[in-house]
């Protein structure tokens, strides 16, 4: 894995500031998405903006409608990539072709609200190399804010970085950041640990997180739950070391365990434990192996990924306001 780079030396940007931002099946939303962020932007940076739009992999009508943007608004930039690689690489993808000195990171659901962005430009503009909206309260049903709250802690106890809490995507990198940021190279990675990863001058901002603007959630409970698990395996040995400790306490727990079985043994003639208390013992034992098995699986999973060294996205195509483009045939009407 090719090391941090010192600030980059590339062409100086063309505009002040570039949103990224995913998408997946997002067709009935993304017309209302680009209305807000269009007035938002228009007024926070007057004719200096682009935003970059990351189809990935989407089966409604989102090629199409962002066809139709591209050749209708300059500002706008669309990558469409081959299949669904994942959030966290759609934005990877579009960091990539961000051309502004400050690049804006958020959601395509309307969770990340576009009226939000001066917020974290302003803070931008003070200096801070990287700011982060802090999720000071969340639209969400009860038992989904609790796993949230419960991520966010367990990560920062585990992880071996200063992970800010209750922080997501949404934030504004300096060109600088988003130089540093577009350079890892890691297959399963978790965009919010790496801009930590970074450091440089870093500050959070709290702002509300809303309700999707439609439907479901696009990202799904077994997508959530890889992500977490990104998140900590990727950033910490702390699960490894884990395992070496209750090696030592199932030892440790044996070998007493054994002299007291004796000593009774000696001193009554009779067995000190009955079967069901061995087989629970036994059981609970097993269990535990199997659980250090599947983290160890883990981690070595994760080095099998990184050996393979396969691209973590293929962009099918790119789309620019001065080409003119058609949508694919299995979106148009």
């Amino acid at each position: 894995m090719p090391a941090i780079a010192p600030p980059s030396t590339s062409p100086a940007p063309a505009v002040s500031c570039s949103v990224v931002i995913p998408l997946f099946n997002e067709a009935r939303t993304l017309p209302e998405l680009w209305r807000r962020l269009r007035a938002v932007m228009d007024e926070a940076a007057p004719g200096d903006w682009e935003v970059v739009f990351i189809d990935d992999g989407s089966s409604d009508d989102t090629p199409r409608i962002l066809a139709d943007l591209v050749r209708a608004h300059r500002e706008v930039t669309a990558l469409r990539l081959s299949r669904n690689f994942g959030q966290q690489n759609a934005v990877s993808a579009g960091l990539q072709q961000a051309r502004g000195r400050a690049v804006i990171m958020m959601d395509g659901d309307l969770q990340d609200e576009p009226e939000a962005i001066p917020r974290l430009l302003e803070k931008w503009r003070e200096g801070y190399r990287v700011v982060y909206a802090v999720r000071a309260g969340r639209d969400e049903p009860f038992p989904r804010r609790v796993a949230f709250k419960l991520f966010y802690r367990i990560q920062r106890l585990l992880s071996g970085v200063d992970m800010p809490l209750d922080s997501g995507l949404f934030s504004v990198l300096d060109r600088q950041a988003a130089d540093q940021l577009a350079r890892f190279s890691e297959r399963n990675r978790y965009l919010p640990g790496l801009r930590a990863f970074i450091g440089l001058r870093q500050i959070g901002v709290p702002i509300q997180r809303a309700a999707r603007f439609e439907g479901r959630p696009r990202v799904t409970t077994l997508k959530l739950l890889k992500l977490a698990a990104d998140a900590i395996f990727s950033f910490s040995l702390l699960p490894l070391r884990l395992v070496s400790l209750s090696g030592l306490f199932l030892a440790a727990a044996s070998f007493v365990l054994g002299v007291v079985a004796l000593g009774y043994r000696l001193a009554t003639g009779r067995p000190f434990l009955d079967w069901p208390f061995g087989l629970t013992t036994a059981a609970l034992v097993a269990g535990l192996l199997l659980l250090n098995l599947g983290i160890i699986a883990e981690y070595l999973g994760r080095i099998y990924d990184e050996v393979k060294n396969r691209p973590v996205f293929v962009v099918a195509e790119i789309w620019r306001h001065e080409e003119k483009p058609e949508p694919p045939a299995a979106a148009r009407r």
